[in-house]
């Protein structure tokens, strides 16, 4: 069960509030939902992915955690809806239309369709409370921002790409020299993102990219300061276990600017509370245990724990071990 030390006075009255980019945030929220069934739980998702592909805007970010959490998503392939096909995308393909490295499943589009459709008179906020309402998530997704905010890679040879081609093409393979996320000065958080983090019981930093989901959704104006200052505990759950990302490639992102491929090196690129950073406590996998010592002379609390998402059982002690380290 929780720790007494943060639960109101019921389970049902707990707000927390998770910080999310796609896949390892959507298996994050997976277990958290099961650990926290009668909790208030909101996800702030990272839309620095976004893109708009054959007129269609796509937010993979958003629909890996919904199709997740709503029972839609591929396992095998780890996105994408399950029992999909294919047969518009090679249509497009036909025409040269889209990009013919980054495939469209059919079903997947009725969501872009819709999604699309619904930007022309609402915002970006409004149409996922529209699109999720059609699933039982017991989780609330907001988009970081309403505004669109596109993350752009610059490669050492000086391309200038898309998040989307640099990663689901290149595979990272193209050295990064920075990333920028487009008019990201302008944004502002999306309508309850900066409430979700005053009126939380508990902040959670899911296990996701800490450069181009987590940073990115750290980047819009007033969400940093809003996750310093929140009087909720803000836990981060490291996306680096013995050294290795689990899935992705967030190893180039974090070379790209200049933070070692370790939990220590992840916990302080966040910082703690104390120094002027954005996290109490840090849990890190077994493999990492030595990090503790280090991590509490940081002013953090830290704990070793089993980090790796195996199955819902294992998806669903990671947010306990999160919630009791809170």
């Amino acid at each position: 069960m929780f720790s007494a030390l943060f639960i109101p006075a019921s389970v049902a009255s707990v707000k927390i509030t998770v910080l999310s980019g796609g896949v390892g945030g959507a298996r994050f929220l997976r277990g958290l939902r099961a650990a926290a069934s009668d909790a208030s739980i909101t996800a702030i998702v990272n839309t620095g992915d976004d893109m708009t592909l054959a007129g269609l805007r796509i937010a993979p970010d958003l629909d890996s955690i919904m199709y997740t959490l709503a029972g839609q998503n591929d396992e095998d392939r780890g996105w994408g809806r399950v029992g999909e096909t294919e047969r518009v995308s090679a249509e497009l393909d036909a025409y040269g239309v889209g990009w013919p490295w980054f495939t469209l499943g059919d079903l997947d589009i009725g969501t872009h369709i819709t999604r699309t459709s619904l930007l022309a008179t609402m915002p970006l906020s409004a149409v996922t409370d529209r699109i999720t309402a059609r699933w039982d998530l017991g989780v609330h997704l907001i988009p970081m921002t309403d505004d669109r905010v596109e993350t752009r890679v610059h490669t050492t040879d000086g391309q200038n790409l898309h998040f989307q081609e640099w990663w689901t093409r290149y595979r990272a393979s193209l050295p990064a020299a920075s990333f920028e996320q487009s008019d990201v000065a302008a944004a502002s958080p999306a309508p309850g993102v900066l409430a979700a983090l005053r009126d939380a019981d508990v902040v959670l930093l899911a296990p996701s990219n800490p450069v181009v989901s987590i940073g990115t959704i750290l980047g819009i104006p007033g969400i940093r300061a809003a996750s310093a200052e929140t009087a909720a505990p803000v836990v981060g759950v490291s996306p680096i276990i013995g050294g290795a990302v689990v899935r992705g490639m967030a190893d180039a992102c974090l070379t790209a600017i200049g933070v070692s491929t370790t939990a220590l090196a992840v916990a302080e690129h966040y910082g703690s509370r104390t120094s002027g950073g954005v996290i109490d406590a840090w849990l890190v996998d077994e493999a990492d245990a030595a990090s503790v010592a280090p991590l509490t002379a940081l002013g953090l609390r830290a704990r070793a724990v089993p980090l790796y998402m195996r199955d819902a059982a294992t998806s669903r002690q990671l947010a306990l071990d999160a919630l009791a380290l809170a």
